[in-house]
This record gives structure tokens, sequence and C-alpha cells, in this order.
């Protein structure tokens, strides 16, 4: 038999409310939060979300501060803006009944890898997926992104940055969970310095998985490059999402197995942890 759970809710009944409880299946699902890079737009991953939400997962893509409807913005927007952006996208995400709080993956490409990164010492984050990660000096963090100095940029992302020297390589080094790094062979606006201090970063990372995809440049704008990133990320998706379930049962069947052989009874619990049955209740009277 499926076991269950359940979740108490408030009614909105015009301007009152009433209480009621939710009960479900006991399956949560992996929850996958991408975001785009600047002057992109959710656009470029709904397609790719789709893909991820057919293995199982529930996938929330947005706009940051400053892009698409919100572009007259964006000389104003800072990365204090879409990180908080992103924070409050996280909540949404992770606030869904359906979704497993320990099972969050945060996807981002360049501007978007760059605070998906920060994002991982804010936030439990199991799996990290940056495409072309950028990087920026943390004293302009305050700074509108538009106003930021490009060749003072050029020669920060040509250079050796040091983890401790930098919020983004800081929150990597600290990172240990599984790690999605791609890079675009012919990038001039994250070159592979860039992408080398990334690598050199996660050095506490359970696994790496690094692509490079072959004659890209940094916006995918052939048609088989952004083919090549979305086949690399849907995979390697499933792959986290398989291991994951994996684990899952196979700690199921050992609480199980440990369970029978102690001779405990069979106890459901809801999401909450409360105790919902046991086998040693006694049957209800209606």
């Amino acid at each position: 038999m499926t076991t269950t759970r359940h979740n108490s809710i408030h009614i909105p009944v015009g301007d009152r409310s009433i209480a009621g409880t939710l009960v479900g299946p006991n399956s949560l699902m992996p929850g996958v939060m991408l975001v785009h890079g600047w002057d992109g737009s959710q656009e470029q991953y709904i397609a790719r979300a789709h893909e991820i939400a057919a293995l199982g997962c529930i996938c929330l893509t947005f706009d940051l501060r400053g892009h698409a409807q919100d572009r007259a913005a964006r000389d104003a927007v800072t990365r204090e803006d879409n990180l908080a952006d992103m924070l409050a996208a996280y909540d949404v995400l992770v606030g869904h009944p359906s979704v497993d709080g320990s099972a969050v993956a945060v996807v981002g490409s360049s501007y978007g890898g760059y605070l998906a990164a920060i994002l991982s010492t804010l936030r439990p984050v199991r799996w990290l997926g940056l495409r072309v990660p950028a990087l920026y000096k943390d004293e302009d963090w305050l700074v509108p992104k538009r106003a930021l100095s490009r060749e003072e940029l050029v020669a920060y992302r040509n250079s050796v940055v040091a983890p401790a020297s930098n919020r983004a390589l800081s929150a990597a080094a600290q990172f240990e969970g599984d790690v999605l790094l791609v890079e675009s062979e012919f990038d001039t606006m994250v070159p592979h310095p860039v992408i080398k201090n990334y690598l050199d970063a996660f050095q506490k990372a359970h696994s790496m998985t690094y692509r490079v995809i072959k004659g890209a440049d940094h916006a995918l704008s052939q048609k088989a490059w952004s083919q090549s990133y979305t086949n690399v990320l849907v995979n390697w998706v499933c792959e986290m999402v398989k291991g994951a379930k994996e684990e899952a049962e196979a700690a199921r069947s050992r609480k199980a197995a440990a369970r029978e052989k102690s001779g405990a009874p069979k106890v459901l619990h809801s999401a909450s942890g409360k105790v919902l049955a046991s086998g040693a209740d006694s049957p209800a009277i209606a």
C-alpha cells in the first residue's frame, strides 16, 4: 500500500478562511530552479525545464529584475537585487507541497551561474549546474551591473582568482554537493581562466561533471550548440535524480529490514514527522 502524507492549509472564503488538510501520496519530487544570464530571459530555459520535468522533477524558471518585461529597470539593477530575486524564487519552489527540500538543483548560465554559486551558501542546494559561470569583483557588489567597467572585467576574468577573494569562488570551495560545469570552447565573455578558477575551487564537491561544448561561443548562438548543452544538462539531471531515488530506496529498505528484525510495529508518518498510525494502534470507533 502506498504511504501518505498530509499538510494543513487555509482556504480563503470571502474575508475569512477555513482550515483544511491536503492528503496525498508520500512521494516528493526534486525541485530544479533554472536561472538565465544577463540580457537573457526565462524563455531560454522553458523548453529545457519541460524535458527535466518529464524526468519527475518540479521546475521553476523566472525573469530576473531588469530583464524581459522589467527591462526598463536594467540600468539600476545590482547583483544584490538579482540575488534577492533568486532567493525569493528558490523559496517559492521549495514551498511547493510536492518538492523535496533536500533534493534541490540550481542551474544557472553566465551571470545566473555566478549568482547560483553564491546562493548555495544561503539555501540548501544538492546539485549545482553552472554553464559558463561569470566572475565579478566583490568590491563592486552594489554597483549597477550595467555600470561595471568592461575593461576591468576582461582583465579580472583572465587572471587567477583565489576563492578567499571572491564570493562565488568561496561558495564553490564550500560546496559539497554534485556539480555540472559547462564551458564553451570559444567563449570570449567567460574565457577558460574563469572556468579554471571554478574547477580549482570545487575541491569539496561530491562529484564534478565537466564538459566543453566544441566550437561554441558564449551565447550558444547555433542550434547545434544549444542542443548539445540541453543534452548535457538533461542527462546530468537524470543521472542525479536516478541516483537520489536509488539512495532513498536503499535507505528505506535498510530501515524496513531493521524494523522487521527488531519486531517493531510499522509506523506511518506525515511529512512533518507526526505519527499518523502504527501497527499498535487499536481500531477507532466511529
